[in-house]
């Protein structure tokens, strides 16, 4: 017995370190925005880079030929939503299968509360990516005034109480907070309410990313919102998925770029993300700004601000599945009714999620090649828009190669250093010594999306191997089943 017993001990308590991984030959975008650097080998030892260029290889190495293709940091998303699929697929399939390696969620004022139970389930049970998270001032609204009564403004007391939850979030370690002032949930907030939630999350290093409250008609009037809330708050402002998101702002995106260079010029630390599609995800509610959605008046304004019935394509709808896949112009012929009253119907019986191709490929051009745009998905596991599965391999394939809007190493760098230092992640978004070892190799002639609006979930293409804190999370076209993530907490 005594010998089993210290068989053992050896056993479980000898822990044998990993082979370091030697990528041997790659072409190097560092994520600085630097030019490629060719022939670079890298060595990974644990969880870090141990060396770039290194004078030797080591003899017990595992060695990837890397030849052809590019080695960057891992790629960080800014606007995530897979908080909501984590526990159906810990692997997240249709990000690692992106080069994604970390992802940011609490996003549109919606979150995990408390935060803190949040990380901690990570730690505990951790998934392929890094998750890092907001907290969300619309939960927190619920939390305090009720689901009843978010229709109106909140008391000074329920500010408070609000105020003390973001603290209690901040040093929980989130990052910020996040709104959705366009939802329903949010749209009573007073511009003072948000300013007090976001002075709360910068007094300890925070940041305020925004949903803005319009991101159509009266869109300026949303942004100068935003720049107040940051200004008054006293922290940075990052906009969510920058757009034009209607008729009434087409060809405009250069007219909010000069608004926001003139907040910067003014000292305000303001960012923005943006997804590289013409078409935005969300529920058929945000359509009507008023929030009339039985006047047939407003609904019909709605319609035709947003292109017409037949841009607004229903992708689920609980009360009648049989609308999925079809525009309201359709639906509306199939049941001869009018549009308007096809809308109102869907809202009555419990509304439904829809995709509104009401964009321009010319707008997203405008803030893709912004220095200070970063690129977010807006997506997640299990999303029915195909940003969830192709957002990052697509703006390689086509923004890069195909349509010469941005080079390689600035694209890498929108996707790496820029979301990093946005957060002030001091050790991923590059590759260079020291930095945690989180890769994605791939072939820059080859990578591309294949997800579309009728199949979402199709996976994208020419991206080979993925590393999460120097484990191998995606391979030659599947995941690993590794779950090497950390809960990411703010510093």
């Amino acid at each position: 017995m005594k010998r089993l017993l210290a068989l053992f001990f050896f056993v479980g308590c000898s822990s044998v370190a990993p082979k370091p991984i030697a990528i041997v030959g790659a072409t190097l975008i560092d994520g600085t925005g630097s030019d490629p650097q060719p022939n670079v080998t890298v060595i990974v030892r644990g969880d870090q880079i141990d060396a770039v260029r290194p004078e030797s290889v080591p003899a017990n190495a595992q060695v990837i030929d890397a030849r052809g293709r590019v080695l960057a940091p891992g790629f960080i998303d800014m606007h995530n939503h897979s908080d909501r699929g984590l526990k159906d697929d810990p692997a997240l399939t249709s990000q690692v299968s992106q080069g994604i390696t970390t992802i940011v969620v609490g996003q549109d004022g919606e979150s995990a509360y408390p935060v803190g139970d949040f990380l901690t389930k990570l730690d505990r049970s951790p998934v392929a990516v890094n998750v890092a998270t907001f907290v969300g001032q619309a939960t927190l609204r619920e939390r305090v005034m009720g689901e009843k009564n978010l229709g109106r403004a909140a008391t000074d007391q329920e500010v408070a109480a609000m105020t003390a939850m973001v603290h209690n979030a901040m040093r929980d370690g989130a990052f910020g907070l996040s709104t959705g002032l366009e939802y329903e949930e949010a749209k009573k907030s007073t511009t003072a309410e948000v300013i007090a939630l976001a002075r709360a999350a910068g007094e300890q290093g925070g940041i305020y990313m925004s949903h803005i409250r319009d991101e159509a008609q009266v869109e300026f009037d949303a942004l100068d919102e935003a720049m107040r809330i940051g200004s008054e708050g006293r922290l940075p402002v990052e906009i969510s998925h920058i757009k034009m998101g209607s008729k009434s702002v087409w060809g405009r995106a250069p007219d909010a770029v000069r608004l926001v260079e003139a907040a910067r010029q003014r000292g305000l630390d303001v960012t923005a993300d943006c997804y590289p599609y013409e078409a935005w995800y969300s529920t058929i509610r945000v359509l009507v700004p008023s929030g009339q959605l039985d006047n047939p008046k407003d609904v019909a304004e709605a319609l035709e601000e947003n292109g017409g019935a037949d841009r607004i394509t229903i992708v689920h709808c609980k009360a009648h599945p049989d609308y999925e896949s079809k525009n309201l112009q359709q639906i509306a012929d199939e049941k001869h009714i009018t549009p308007v009253d096809a809308y109102m119907q869907i809202v009555r019986d419990g509304g439904a999620d829809v995709i509104g191709h009401t964009m321009q490929e010319s707008d997203v051009r405008v803030f893709y090649t912004q220095p200070w745009v970063m690129v977010g998905s807006d997506g997640g596991v299990g999303g029915k828009h195909p940003r969830s599965a192709g957002t990052f391999p697509r703006v390689l394939g086509r923004y890069v190669r195909e349509q010469h809007w941005l080079t390689l190493q600035e694209a890498v760098r929108k996707m790496t250093s820029l979301p990093a230092s946005r957060l002030k992640l001091t050790d991923r978004g590059l590759i260079r010594p020291g930095m945690k070892a989180d890769l994605v190799l791939f072939e820059p002639d080859k990578v591309i999306d294949r997800s579309t609006f009728r199949d979402p979930g199709l996976l994208s293409e020419g991206i080979d191997n993925v590393w999460v804190n120097g484990v191998e999370v995606w391979r030659s076209g599947a995941v690993t089943g590794e779950r090497p993530g950390r809960a990411l907490r703010a510093r």
